[in-house]
Formats: C-alpha cells, sequence, structure tokens
C-alpha cells in the first residue's frame, strides 16, 4: 500500500487500548456508533473495540473500501450480517486471547460444584458449621461441546488434574491429541448419558442453536453439572429450568444466557443449584493489553502482506479449528 492507510475504530463505552503504540502506521478515526458510517467512508480496515455494537449494519453502505474487520471478540454470532457475509471483507477475532481465562473459569465452575462451595458460603453467612462432603474430580468425566481453540485449550487443563475428556465437534473422529475421542454433534444425546460435566464452549451458529435441547437435557444423569461459557442460545433454558427444579440435574454453571442481562424474573435466579456469572468467563487482568497486543502484531502483519491469523469462516461463524 503506497499511502497510509484509513482504520475505523469504533470504541464504544470503555476507551480503546493500546493505539498510541501503532499510531505511525496508519491514520486511525476513533468513533462512537453515531459516527460510524463517516468513519468508514474511504476506510480500508475497520476494528471493532466495541464487540457487541449493532451499528455496523446500518453503516455498511459506506464500507465500499473496507478490506479488513478485526472484532475483539472471540465469538462473532451478533456481527455476520448477510451483507458482510456475502462481501470479500477478511474478518478476524480475538483468537486465542481468552482461551487461558474461559479454561480456568471452567475449572473453577467444576470445583464449585464438586466440592460444593456454593453452599459453604450460605452456610458461612448464617454462621452454620456444617459438615459436608466434597466429591474428588479426578476420574469423572468430562465433555466438552465445541472444538475450537478454547474447547481445545479447556480440555488440556481438564485432563492435567485428572478429568476424562472427550469432545463434541461437527464432525466425529476416534484419535485427536487433546480430547483422545471427538463425537458428532448429532448424537449428543447418545453420548451424555454418563457424563458428568458438559461443558458448553461452542460458538452460536445456525447449526448450534439449541443444540442441548430437550433430548439432550433428559439424556444426561442426575448426577451431571452443566457449564455454559459458550453462548445462551446454545441450549434450552426452559428443559435445563425443569431438570433442575425436579432435583433431577445436579446443577449448573451458567455465563451466558438467551436474553443478557438475565432479567429479574428468570426461574435461574432463585434455583439453588444454580451460579450465574454475568457474561464473564473471558474476563482476566491482563484481556485488555492482550487485546491491544494482538491487534497490533495483526496490523504489522496486514500491512506486510501477510497471513492474518484467526479468519473467520463467514458462512460457518467461527474460525475453523486445526485438527490434530
Amino acid at each position: 500500500m503506497t499511502r497510509r492507510p484509513v482504520i475505523a475504530v469504533l470504541e464504544g463505552a470503555h476507551p480503546v487500548r493500546g493505539l498510541e503504540r501503532v499510531q505511525e502506521l496508519a491514520e486511525f478515526r476513533v468513533v462512537q456508533s453515531d459516527g460510524l458510517a463517516r468513519a468508514l467512508d474511504g476506510a480500508d480496515v475497520l476494528y471493532l473495540w466495541d464487540f457487541f455494537s449493532g451499528a455496523l449494519p446500518a453503516a455498511w453502505h459506506a464500507a465500499d473500501s473496507l478490506q479488513w474487520l478485526h472484532c475483539a471478540a472471540a465469538g462473532v454470532d451478533r456481527l455476520l450480517f448477510p451483507e458482510l457475509v456475502a462481501s470479500d471483507v477478511v474478518v478476524t477475532n480475538a483468537h486465542g486471547v481468552f482461551d487461558q481465562p474461559m479454561a480456568e473459569y471452567v475449572l473453577g465452575a467444576v470445583l464449585h460444584a464438586a466440592k460444593g462451595f456454593g453452599p459453604l458460603r450460605d452456610q458461612q453467612s448464617q454462621r452454620d458449621w456444617i459438615w459436608r462432603e466434597g466429591r474428588n474430580i479426578a476420574g469423572t468425566r468430562a465433555l466438552v461441546v465445541g472444538t475450537g481453540s478454547i474447547g481445545r485449550h479447556t480440555a488440556r487443563l481438564l485432563r492435567a488434574v485428572g478429568i476424562r475428556v472427550e469432545g463434541v465437534g461437527r464432525v466425529a473422529s476416534e484419535h485427536d491429541d487433546d480430547f483422545g475421542r471427538v463425537h458428532a454433534a448429532a448424537d449428543l444425546a447418545r453420548v451424555v448419558g454418563d457424563v458428568d460435566w458438559l461443558v458448553l464452549v461452542a460458538p452460536l451458529t445456525p447449526a448450534t442453536e439449541n443444540l442441548i435441547d430437550a433430548d439432550v437435557m433428559g439424556a444426561l444423569p442426575e448426577s451431571a453439572v452443566l457449564i455454559n461459557v459458550g453462548r445462551g442460545r446454545l441450549l434450552d433454558e426452559e428443559a435445563l429450568v425443569a431438570r433442575l427444579r425436579d432435583g433431577t440435574l445436579a446443577g449448573a454453571v451458567l455465563d451466558t444466557f438467551a436474553v443478557e442481562p438475565l432479567p429479574p424474573d428468570n426461574p435461574l435466579w432463585s434455583l439453588p443449584s444454580v451460579l450465574i456469572t454475568p457474561h464473564m468467563a473471558s474476563n482476566a487482568d491482563s484481556w485488555l493489553d492482550d487485546l491491544a497486543a494482538q491487534f497490533e502484531r495483526n496490523l504489522r502483519l496486514w500491512l506486510a502482506g501477510e497471513p492474518l491469523p484467526g479468519v473467520v469462516d463467514k458462512v460457518l461463524g467461527y474460525v475453523p479449528s486445526i485438527r490434530r
């Protein structure tokens, strides 16, 4: 590129980080949603720092010169509107940035449920000294739904503490370095009958929406705990509530929901076997700096004409994993 590239940055409520390190490389137009169309006029790159914004479809008419869009999030389900999917614009995401914090969250969720930390906290608030029996996690079985980089990182961490882990993906595989075995998503209801931890890390796509339906939920054993750090619409929340209310499912740790923020009248709030967190499984004390460093690396690659990591398959709706 002979001229200085133009990069539009959709900032949002939280100030964008790290641009001072690359200011000399491009012209930056940092805007809020109401200025996005103006910023896109003549822009080569869009940096979606405000990754939850829905402003892009209305501003798309001004994106004729856009070549690359980088989203500072792992999930891009809210982003892939038809005009973007049909375009030649390359889309990348925050591939790899959230692997470790999300894997750690899942391990924490397993320990929370196995050791009864929720009831113990309730006892503490009442100053009740009541002995409770915990559960060993070594030797238990986890099924990780989602075999991308987050799922693989999660599998490796769970295996490190002695949990037997298998995966669920689009297609089955009998030999996988991280999961040992990967089951096809179509077989979920058949393979969940003896799981202790059903872990959802899959992206939301037309193929994964309501993947954990009433049939899958009904096939889970009573001792199972469901952990969702993917998207709320991966599962049938009503079927989950029914089993939890009946006491026929050990519990759930839920970070994402079909409607967010979770409405105050949602029954999940009042179920004692449920831990609710506000879509924070990917958060860590380093995440803002990690996102800034990733964009700097990607920008330098793009300027050099090198391949970009974390390219989203816009039809599939995620970054395809490399099966090992």
